[in-house]
């Protein structure tokens, strides 16, 4: 190192190196935030994208269709603590594992933003058809679509882990 007055200054070739290194634990740590969610909640997820169509028509339904509509209602909220219980118990295993929070920022936005737009208003959208029309078809229709988004999303989440490994 060379001296300045009073301060020290690293010479070009540390500088360089030190760069380097700086890069190389940037890439470490994206690749290591990039790595799927465990597949035991990747199924949980795709089950509960699977779930939700019927039982929001359920609770959407004009007349009631199969249960109660506060049957229906105990049933999502049951679903949804259990879904969130089980995504707080991944992330934290997640992050005892790696010390990496997982993130779904590392994916590209051309990945992410029609997932996270389009996957809400399929599962949504398909009760307000069924209130509208009558038919079960819409519901199960957007819950087999559901299903094979969350599964080409997690195949996605794979393939950028490898890529960057």
């Amino acid at each position: 190192m060379e001296t300045y007055g009073d301060v020290l200054r690293p010479t070009p070739q540390q500088a360089r190196a030190a760069l380097a290194d700086i890069d190389q634990v940037r890439a470490s740590a994206a690749a290591t935030s990039a790595t799927p969610w465990p597949l035991w909640f990747a199924t949980v997820l795709t089950l509960f994208i699977a779930a939700v169509p019927p039982v929001w028509g359920g609770m959407m339904a004009a007349p009631q269709w199969l249960l109660p509509h506060a049957a229906w209602s105990a049933v999502m909220a049951a679903m949804t603590a259990v879904y969130l219980g089980l995504f707080a118990v991944a992330a934290a295993r997640w992050r005892k594992k790696t010390g990496v929070t997982l993130r779904l920022d590392v994916l590209p936005r051309r990945v992410t933003l029609p997932f996270l737009i389009g996957l809400p208003a399929l599962l949504l959208g398909s009760a307000f058809a069924f209130r509208a029309s009558g038919e079960p078809l819409w519901l199960f229709a957007a819950s087999a679509v559901g299903v094979a988004v969350s599964i080409g999303f997690h195949r996605a989440f794979l393939r950028l882990h490898r890529k960057s490994s």
